[in-house]
């Protein structure tokens, strides 16, 4: 009996906060797109365009990449897999401000707004990376995932990264604007080092090893392997990154209750 009302509660804190998390996200669409032009359909359009802007920048100079893959098919996988998780902690960042009003309803906490921004950014980027390489298939530039499944497990994990990542940068951002000064030039430092542009296989033995240290590289790496099957050499510590999110979870999750405590609704 006491059992079936604990589990009555959770579905009805569940469903609240559903509702809330659904609000903050049409806000959040209608607040950033507006309804002009093509709206919200800018959401997958901009990291779209971004995408097939530098496929075609790599394909053009013939980019070295350290593998035989078609520039195309790295190009895709690899900066398709940057914009999932770079951009989700630009859109914490100074996240709160903006809700404060909002802060009044007591069932409105600091992670809501969080979650809200986050499955706006993973939507986005998961759409374009579907219908860009969709659309390669199509056209002959890229040839079907040899694993679909696998390619989904890499991309859920970094998006698990990505969130996590978010969520800490975006709380400690509200102690000190310091943060944000720092995460810009940090995620475009990152960027050559989170496997993007090169396979580790293509790297010097000796340092293979440190790559994946980083927990991006190994993200991706999975990616590959499900999108390219026997083509590539990936390489990759699975118990690694899931250790990493779990950490950047549990630190997020401990600076969002402080944010969350110290919020004072305008």
């Amino acid at each position: 009996m006491a059992t079936s009302s604990h589990l009555g509660t959770l579905r009805r804190s569940a469903a609240i906060q559903g509702r809330v998390i659904y609000a903050l996200l049409m806000r959040e669409i209608l607040t950033r797109y507006g309804r002009h032009n093509i709206g919200f359909l800018w959401l997958f359009v901009e990291p779209m365009l971004f995408t097939t802007g530098v496929t075609i920048l790599w394909t053009l100079s013939k980019a070295a990449h350290g593998s035989s893959l078609p520039i195309v098919a790295f190009a895709l996988t690899g900066y398709s897999s940057v914009l999932l998780w770079r951009n989700m902690p630009s859109r914490c960042i100074g996240a709160i401000e903006p809700n404060l009003a909002l802060m009044y309803h007591r069932n409105v906490k600091a992670i809501d707004v969080y979650l809200a921004r986050l499955l706006l950014e993973a939507g986005g980027a998961t759409v374009s990376f579907v219908v860009l390489s969709l659309f390669y298939i199509y056209i002959g530039w890229l040839d079907p995932p040899e694993d679909v499944l696998t390619v989904a497990e890499g991309w859920l994990l970094l998006a698990w990264f990505g969130a996590s990542l978010a969520m800490l940068v975006g709380a400690l951002g509200e102690k000190s604007e310091l943060i944000e000064r720092f995460w810009h030039p940090a995620s475009y430092i990152a960027f050559p080092l989170s496997g993007a542009a090169f396979m580790v296989d293509a790297l010097p033995t000796s340092v293979q090893k440190y790559a994946l240290y980083i927990p991006m590289v190994n993200g991706v790496e999975i990616v590959r392997e499900g999108y390219f099957g026997d083509k590539v050499r990936a390489h990759y510590d699975l118990p690694y990154l899931v250790g990493c999110c779990i950490l950047l979870t549990l630190l997020a999750l401990s600076q969002v209750a402080v944010v969350n405590r110290d919020v004072t609704p305008e």
